[in-house]
């Protein structure tokens, strides 16, 4: 597997929120996880890299168990952990540091953060998410959004009330209803996806943004610049994410805007 990430500011702001790292493990296992920080400059970017390190060290505990690991959410053996059971415990320690951050430093009350992963083995995808931050599926035959936002707009979309559309642009489209660290638990979704050959249609792309990227741009626009190459190597990643932050700072970069793209 391949990947390439990258962050920027944005045109509006006058810190970066994000944080986002990237990490192999032994069996062939990529990890990617982005956060997207709020609660002030300081406290959005202490949230969200407090977040991305705390849920990298949970990992980082299974380091050698990640290749051979159930991919059921409760094991096949009796007693044996899960990769979504790890996913959802990584976060569960993620949100635990950032609320114990914040309620002992009073300049850092309320502070939080988004949180969107993805864990590649040989088999699967497994995406965690808790916020708006999002994960994209994309190959030749289009994009799929894999996760599913947490915020007061998706929650209208369900209702029948906005359409995806209107959403983009709706005045409260910022409000979420989830996120890691403003409470003293969360609850995470989980979602898992067989990696199909490359064989099957040239490859396939994996895309973690925050919402510097979803706001500013179609999916359709997205999947335009991220699958238009034939090769799936580090230069064309890099250049199809570069792409990306340019396209939503052409739009008015209101936020903070990091992608960071997996290809197999």
């Amino acid at each position: 597997m391949v990947y390439y990430g990258t962050t920027d500011v944005g045109k509006k702001r006058t810190a970066n929120q994000d944080t986002f790292t990237v990490k192999e493990y032994p069996g062939g296992v990529t990890l990617a996880v982005v956060c997207d920080g709020m609660g002030g400059a300081n406290g959005g970017a202490t949230a969200s890299s407090l977040a991305v390190s705390s849920f990298v060290d949970h990992i980082d505990g299974y380091a050698d168990l990640l290749s051979g690991m159930s991919p059921e959410p409760e094991g096949t053996r009796e007693n044996a952990i899960s990769i979504p059971a790890v996913l959802e415990n990584a976060v569960s320690a993620a949100n635990l540091a950032v609320y114990a951050k914040s309620v002992s430093d009073p300049e850092l009350e309320g502070m939080g953060t988004t949180l969107v992963s993805v864990l590649a083995t040989d088999e699967y995808i497994f995406a965690v998410n808790v916020g708006d931050s999002r994960m994209y599926l994309i190959d030749r035959n289009g994009i799929r959004q894999i996760t599913r936002d947490h915020s007061y707009v998706q929650h209208l979309i369900d209702l029948g009330r906005l359409s995806p559309r209107k959403a983009r642009t709706a005045r409260n489209k910022n409000i979420i209803t989830r996120a890691v660290g403003t409470e003293e638990t969360v609850r995470a979704d989980v979602f898992r996806i067989e990696k199909k050959s490359a064989e099957d249609g040239g490859p396939t792309y994996a895309l973690l943004c925050t919402d510097g990227l979803s706001n500013m741009a179609e999916p359709e626009e997205i999947a335009g610049i991220v699958a238009v190459r034939e090769s799936a190597d580090v230069d064309s990643l890099k250049k199809s994410a570069e792409d990306l932050i340019k396209l939503a700072n052409d739009r008015g970069g209101a936020d903070n805007i990091t992608a960071v793209i997996l290809a197999y």
